[in-house]
């Protein structure tokens, strides 16, 4: 039975690679011992309407924040520290309660409906 169960200090992060749209990184995966970070990253490469957001989200070691725009490209990085709180894009936005719940709501019902 113990191996179900997920040792009490593991950290839990959304991730994914190269997304399109945060919505497609509700995906949640418990991190490894070392990792003490969920770090999320948007970029952005082009000009006007051919501008293409790529977001990422990953369990991490070390906090890589940062946060530069040269005109026709940009990248960010954010990093947090709790439960799932990787759920919305890179910026110095904090996450509210009511986004993360509904973050969770969404993962409980993929889960559900995928019949795990």
């Amino acid at each position: 039975m113990s191996s179900f169960v997920e040792p009490a200090d593991s950290l839990t992060c959304y991730v994914c690679d190269k997304e399109k749209s945060n919505w497609s990184c509700l995906k949640s995966q418990t991190c490894d011992k070392e990792d003490k970070y969920c770090v999320t990253t948007h970029s952005t490469v082009g000009l006007g309407k051919d501008k293409e957001p790529h977001i990422s989200k990953y369990c991490s070691p070390l906090c890589p924040e940062t946060n530069l725009n040269i005109g026709i490209a940009s990248f960010s990085a954010s990093c947090c520290e709790s439960f799932l709180c990787n759920l919305s894009g890179a910026s110095s936005v904090k996450t509210s309660y009511t986004v993360m719940a509904a973050g969770i709501l969404a993962s409980l019902l993929y889960v559900l409906r995928a019949g795990l």
